[in-house]
């Protein structure tokens, strides 16, 4: 390896890691190793972010498409060559289907607009597109709902094709509220919303995001495809159990037990099977599920190309 190319990973380890925290300096140093053994395959990456000023910029911001193949990210037992295609596909599909200055924003770590729900005690509830480095273990995109700037849900993802080549949203977690008083705002949230869970909620917006970006399949990691279950720490164990709920949400196994095929389009009750006392509630609730469609709709057409 040239001195060149060294001096080039140094600077990206520094650009994403803080070495003046140990443990950040341990991983830089570790980055620094693991970029040596795939330095071939890293200069290609790297070629390949700098093919276009789009993408050149994009890397600039998001210096982590180089860190995260060499770390076991995304989904359990993922090799390097797997989450180097992730990367690659992900961005490279964003380029296709959005403006340039919507995909800087985004790892300008800007919140994108989709849906402003009802307010929540004079708060702001609203959805977005969002995307910080503290979710890059889980993927690239999110979509997130927020109480004014306060994160509730979010559901963190990467795009890529699937095995018979359809472009896909892979969702690598959903994660709750983390406030003091989560369960009165949840269940505030979800009278306003006419006794739709929020975590319901969410995944509606990102069926929605996702057939707003032309994606023709969902897939969602399980339990056994959570990307922590590489490591033997018992403090790791999920809140929630994601492949229960994939379930709930009309979702079936797949061949590949780490992941769990999703609709792209929720299954609606009809109201004859609803009982007479509660269609009331179920046809305001379709009545926002319908608004949250045609609201995701008309923004990513806006921010599309």
């Amino acid at each position: 390896m040239s001195e060149n190319q060294l001096q080039s990973y140094r600077a990206l380890g520094q650009q994403i890691y803080d070495i003046r925290k140990t443990r950040e300096a341990r991983r830089y140093y570790v980055f620094l190793l693991r970029s040596l053994r795939y330095r071939g395959k890293l200069n290609a990456l790297q070629r390949h972010f700098t093919s276009t000023p789009l993408l050149t910029e994009i890397q600039k911001l998001y210096p982590f498409v180089y860190e995260q193949p060499t770390r076991a990210f995304f989904y359990n037992k993922s090799t390097f060559e797997e989450r180097e295609e992730i990367v690659k596909q992900h961005m490279d599909y964003l380029t296709k289907v959005l403006q340039p200055e919507t995909i800087l924003d985004i790892y300008r770590e800007k919140n994108i607009p989709l849906w402003e729900g009802p307010e929540i005690d004079g708060k702001r509830f609203w959805a977005c597109i969002y995307y910080e480095p503290g979710q890059r273990k889980e993927g690239i995109l999110s979509v997130m709902l927020r109480l004014d700037q306060e994160p509730l849900y979010q559901i963190i993802f990467w795009i890529a094709p699937d095995k018979q080549g359809d472009w896909s949203m892979w969702i690598g977690a959903m994660q709750g509220p983390n406030m003091a008083d989560a369960k009165d705002v949840i269940k505030k949230i979800t009278k306003a919303c006419h006794s739709y869970r929020t975590k319901n909620l969410i995944l509606y917006i990102a069926q929605a995001v996702a057939r707003g970006l032309g994606l023709k399949k969902i897939y969602a990691v399980t339990n056994y495809g959570y990307y922590a279950n590489n490591h033997v720490r018992v403090d790791r164990k999920l809140k929630t159990s994601f492949s229960d709920f994939w379930a709930e949400a009309g979702g079936h196994s797949t061949a590949d037990e780490r992941f769990d095929e999703l609709p792209l389009v929720e299954k609606r009750k009809s109201m004859e099977e609803v009982p007479t006392r509660k269609r009331a509630v179920y046809r305001r609730r379709f009545e926002l599920l319908d608004e949250i469609d045609a609201a995701v709709d008309k923004r990513i057409q806006e921010i599309g190309r």
